[in-house]
C-alpha cells in the first residue's frame, strides 16, 4: 500500500496555497465536488486562501458540497464557539457555496444517534467524500476520534479529552466547553477517494512522527490514514521537524 505523499513547506500560508492549488483542480474537474472539512486554527490560512481564490475569479463553489467533520453537543448553530458559526464566519459567508449544500452535524439534536446515522446518509447521497481535509490533534484525533477510538467507527458521539478540550478554549468566551461532540469515523473518513492532512508548528511535530512512521494502532487515531492509498501530507518545517525527507504533493 503506498505511503503519505509528505510535503514540507516553510509555513502554514505556503500550505495553504499546496491545499487550495489541489482544491481548485479538484473543483474545476468535478464543479459539484464533495469536500469534508475541517475546523480550529489550522486550516484558517487555508479558508483565507480559498475566500481569495474565489474573489478573484480562480473558484466557484456553487455546486460543491461540503459536510463538517464535527460539532459540539449542545449548541445550537449560531452559538457562539459552535462549528456552524465558525464555518459561517471563516468560509462559508465569503465564497458562493450555496447553504443547502453546507453541512454540518446538529449538535442540539434531541436525538444524537439518529443525527448521526442521518448524517451518514447524507454523506452516501451526495456519493461519497472526494477529498477529506484535516488536522491532526495533539493527542493524534483526527476529527474529533479521540485515541482508542476503532478504526471501524462511522459518525457517531463521542467523549471529549480534557487535553482536547482544553486545545478548543481560544473559541468559547468563556471556560465552558462541551464535553461531548459529534465526529465523522475514521472508517467514514477513510471512504473518501483522497485525503489530505494539514499539520503546522512545533507542538504537532511528536505526534505526526508518531502518526506517520509509528505503529499503526487506535491510540494514534491519525495512524488509521496509512491504511488509506491516496494520502497528502502537508506539514511545515516545524510539524516535520522529526521526519524523513518530503516528496512532491499530487492530488489524484
Amino acid at each position: 500500500m503506498p505511503s503519505p505523499v509528505l510535503t514540507v513547506v516553510e509555513d502554514a500560508t505556503e500550505g495553504a496555497r499546496i491545499v487550495a492549488d489541489g482544491i481548485e483542480n479538484l473543483v474545476r474537474s468535478r464543479p459539484d465536488a464533495v469536500l469534508a472539512l475541517p475546523t480550529g486554527r489550522t486550516p484558517l490560512p487555508l479558508y483565507d486562501e480559498l475566500s481569495r481564490r474565489y474573489r478573484a475569479g480562480r473558484i466557484d463553489f456553487e455546486r460543491v458540497r461540503t459536510f463538517n467533520l464535527d460539532e459540539w453537543v449542545g449548541l445550537r448553530p449560531g452559538s457562539p464557539g459552535s462549528y456552524a458559526a465558525f464555518m459561517a464566519e471563516h468560509l462559508f459567508s465569503r465564497v458562493n457555496l450555496r447553504p443547502e449544500n453546507c453541512h454540518i452535524p446538529d449538535g442540539a439534536a434531541p436525538d444524537l444517534d439518529a443525527e448521526c446515522a442521518r448524517y451518514e446518509q447524507l454523506i452516501r447521497e451526495a456519493g461519497g467524500i472526494d477529498l477529506a481535509i484535516l488536522g491532526i490533534g495533539h493527542n493524534g484525533h483526527i476529527g474529533f476520534n479521540e485515541p482508542g477510538t476503532s478504526f471501524e467507527m462511522r459518525t457517531h458521539v463521542v467523549q471529549v479529552t480534557p487535553e482536547t478540550r482544553a486545545s478548543n478554549r481560544w473559541a468559547f468566551a468563556t471556560d465552558d466547553v462541551p464535553s461531548r461532540a459529534i465526529t465523522v469515523g475514521i472508517a467514514t473518513i477513510l471512504d473518501a477517494r483522497a485525503i489530505v492532512l494539514m499539520a503546522t508548528g512545533p507542538d504537532k511535530a511528536e505526534v505526526l512522527a508518531r502518526a506517520l512512521q509509528g505503529e499503526i494502532d487506535p491510540s494514534v487515531p491519525a495512524s488509521a490514514l496509512r491504511l488509506h492509498p491516496c494520502v497528502q501530507v502537508v506539514a511545515d518545517t516545524a510539524a516535520a521537524r522529526l521526519l524523513g525527507r518530503s516528496r512532491e504533493l499530487t492530488f489524484e
